[in-house]
């Protein structure tokens, strides 16, 4: 397995794995996501693991900085394939967040996780994250 940072020619890889949890884009639409995310100037990183010369997972991270806590790493998307799932990969890329986060100054790294993605919570806990809340979310569309 090979870790690395994510380029635009991943899109339709990437695409494919969001797919697999329910949020389904086209190729096009997460390259202009992707290239959107790696123009920003620093903050943020997205990393993708090959294995066996294929994109079988990829994550999300940037830098959180808000007025009521502390500056903080969020993952903000984590997919490893469906068929290569318990491999070490998840772990893989998340210590690679977590180095990067260290790298950039955080102490912290956080995670949101859907309340039925139990098998996701599971594997973080694994990891050595803890519980902090639970959530609602709440979505207002802005087109009219």
């Amino acid at each position: 397995m090979v870790l690395r940072s994510a380029h635009v020619s991943d899109a339709a890889a990437i695409a494919r794995l969001s797919g697999q949890l329910g949020y389904s884009s086209s190729p096009e639409e997460i390259e202009l996501r992707l290239r959107d995310v790696l123009d920003r100037p620093g903050g943020v990183a997205v990393f993708v693991a090959e294995d066996e010369g294929e994109v079988a997972g990829w994550l999300h991270v940037l830098g959180n900085h808000t007025i009521e806590t502390a500056p903080f790493a969020l993952i903000l998307g984590l997919v490893v394939d469906e068929t290569r799932r318990s491999r070490g990969i998840g772990a893989s890329l998340v210590a690679a967040a977590a180095e990067w986060a260290v790298g950039e100054g955080y102490s912290l790294l956080r995670v949101r996780s859907n309340v039925v993605r139990e098998r996701a919570h599971a594997f973080y806990e694994r990891l050595g994250f803890e519980r902090a809340k639970s959530q609602v979310v709440f979505v207002k569309r802005l087109d009219g």
